[in-house]
């Protein structure tokens, strides 16, 4: 690794960054042997944003405690792991922290998500088991019978009529609510690849449902 300093910016093999921020992509870069504790240190910082983040965003939850706990130590531990597999692709157009804490805010974005919409599904589930009880006894509503046919036939478009890349971007974004910006980064695209795959499996969804005589 080649470095030199130039108008108190700091070149690490052509990159230029703030001192801070090259002692990190030096001591982050494979074979460092500070890598380790290098990573523990990012761990807990990138643990305290996660906290804060699930704390602020706790009453959307319900969770509290430990489960709370866990949801932060789970959100930091995948950021480091993103973080240090990118540390190459940092360019220090902005400072290192400001950079991997975005990592962090968006793998909190991607459980909240996920954990609300499972939570919500598992309620929604609870209810319907209630609302078919009187379907034994012929009581059921005929809109309940409509609206339980469409949920059968909207889950078998998704799983018969969708790729596997439109299935994992329309499961992430219209049922476990992950924003878009933390799908991309996921994912390792852009919001362009992410809208386009969003649009080609809507329009499948929609011709699966037409061909079934779900909508005209």
């Amino acid at each position: 690794m080649i470095t030199s300093e130039v108008g108190g910016r700091v070149l690490v093999d052509g990159r230029s960054f703030d001192p801070e921020s090259a002692d990190w992509v030096r001591e982050l870069s494979p074979g460092s042997p500070t890598f380790e504790a290098a990573c523990r240190r990012l761990y807990a910082m990138l643990f305290k944003i996660a906290r804060r983040e699930t704390v602020r965003r706790s009453p959307t939850l319900r969770l509290t405690g430990p489960e709370l706990e866990d949801l932060a130590h789970q959100a930091a531990a995948d950021a480091l792991m993103r973080i240090t597999r990118k540390i190459g692709e940092f360019r220090g157009d902005a400072q290192f922290k400001t950079w991997a804490f975005k990592f962090v805010i968006l793998e909190v974005s991607t459980k909240v998500g996920r954990h609300f919409w499972r939570d919500h599904r598992r309620s929604f589930d609870s209810a319907g088991e209630t609302d078919r009880a009187p379907a034994a006894a012929g009581d059921e509503p005929l809109h309940q019978v409509e609206a339980s046919e469409l949920r059968a036939a909207l889950d078998h478009a998704i799983g018969n009529a969708l790729t596997e890349r439109q299935r994992t971007v329309f499961v992430a974004l219209a049922v476990d609510n992950i924003p878009m910006d933390a799908l991309a980064a996921k994912l390792d695209t852009n919001r362009n690849a992410i809208y386009k795959a969003m649009f080609d499996a809507r329009r499948n969804i929609r011709a699966h449902l037409v061909a079934n005589g779900f909508m005209s």
